[in-house]
């Protein structure tokens, strides 16, 4: 039986997400912890850690624990998640302790990276922790008919990874997992305006401007935006006006990267599966999947395969990983 106890966790770079049946998401912050250099001690996680971004004391440096859908940090990852099901505990009521957990993790992750996982997940007191690939979890948040002998296409662009997975009868037939995502889009930003305009700009000021006026689709109504940066031949604050065409060009690459694993994904499918796939499409979910024309993008460049847009993308994961909880038997292929 479901339990307020048994929970799921979307571990994502950018983002993590905690899930329950009977209240479905009651977490969704910024994966980011601030931390005291001086005494080492974490002074804020989620939401307050990311507004700390580029506006801190030398002393309290926020940082981002998980990188590319893994681990990095273990002890901050294992005091975020533990100052997250505090603050869960005390907000929604939801019982914490020795909680039986659900965490996803990329497809591509090594044996190593999923014992780390599993290591910071139980470190702050989880009864049993179970891990399922993120594809499978996508897919089951996306709606999906994951447990019939038919194929489902998930592609699940994150901030430090892109999942692409075919699935059938609860396990992933044919995938890929590429290090790429919404994070890399900022990082080509900044170091466009860096190499074009001679601007530095923030994280978070490129955030803004991929949401504001990125485009995955070439052809698009063009738009502008003025961003405030840091001129690097004067030092002084300055100015400038982007155009969508610009932030386009700068991360077409990781565009590219994403597709090239789709691509690769769908010739690697079973012949008997791919006929599923033209008739049911390509789901895509995840932040990245929010990216204007990022669907109209993706058909065109995968003729004859209809996409389609996950109701809630940015919750997918987190949704596909707490339903899992119940689907236990059925995923064991799936579930280390």
């Amino acid at each position: 039986m479901f339990s307020t106890t048994e929970i799921g966790i979307d571990l994502g770079t950018a983002n993590i997400l905690i899930y329950t049946k009977n209240k479905g998401i009651i977490l969704n912050e910024p994966s980011v912890v601030a931390v005291d250099t001086r005494t080492n001690q974490v002074v804020a996680v989620g939401n307050e850690a990311k507004s700390m971004i580029g506006k801190t004391p030398r002393n309290i440096v926020p940082i981002r624990p998980l990188k590319d859908g893994v681990i990095a940090d273990f002890d901050m990852t294992a005091q975020m998640l533990k100052a997250f099901l505090k603050k869960v505990s005390k907000k929604t009521g939801v019982s914490t302790r020795k909680p039986s957990v659900v965490v996803c993790t990329p497809a591509g992750s090594t044996a190593v990276e999923r014992r780390a996982i599993d290591n910071a997940v139980k470190s702050f007191g989880a009864k049993d922790v179970h891990l399922i690939e993120e594809p499978v979890a996508a897919a089951i948040g996306a709606d999906l008919p994951v447990a019939e002998p038919q194929a489902s296409m998930i592609v699940d662009i994150g901030g430090g990874t892109s999942e692409v997975g075919i699935i059938s009868f609860g396990g992933v037939v044919s995938s890929r997992s590429v290090r790429v995502g919404g994070d890399h889009m900022d990082e080509e930003i900044i170091q466009y305006v860096k190499r074009k305009h001679n601007v530095l700009i923030g994280e978070s000021t490129a955030e803004k401007v991929k949401m504001e006026i990125g485009y995955a689709t070439p052809e698009h109504p063009e738009e502008t935006m003025e961003v405030r940066g840091r001129d690097l031949v004067t030092g002084l604050p300055k100015v400038i006006t982007l155009q969508s065409t610009e932030v386009h060009r700068a991360f077409h690459e990781v565009l590219e990267s994403i597709l090239q694993a789709v691509t690769e994904t769908l010739e690697s499918c079973p012949p008997e599966l791919s006929g599923d796939i033209v008739d049911q499409g390509i789901t895509i979910t995840g932040g990245g999947a929010l990216l204007k024309g990022m669907r109209e993008w993706l058909s065109n460049e995968i003729n004859d395969v209809p996409v389609h847009l996950a109701e809630n993308p940015l919750e997918s994961v987190a949704i596909g990983t707490g339903r899992s909880l119940q689907m236990i038997q059925k995923l064991q292929k799936a579930i280390k």
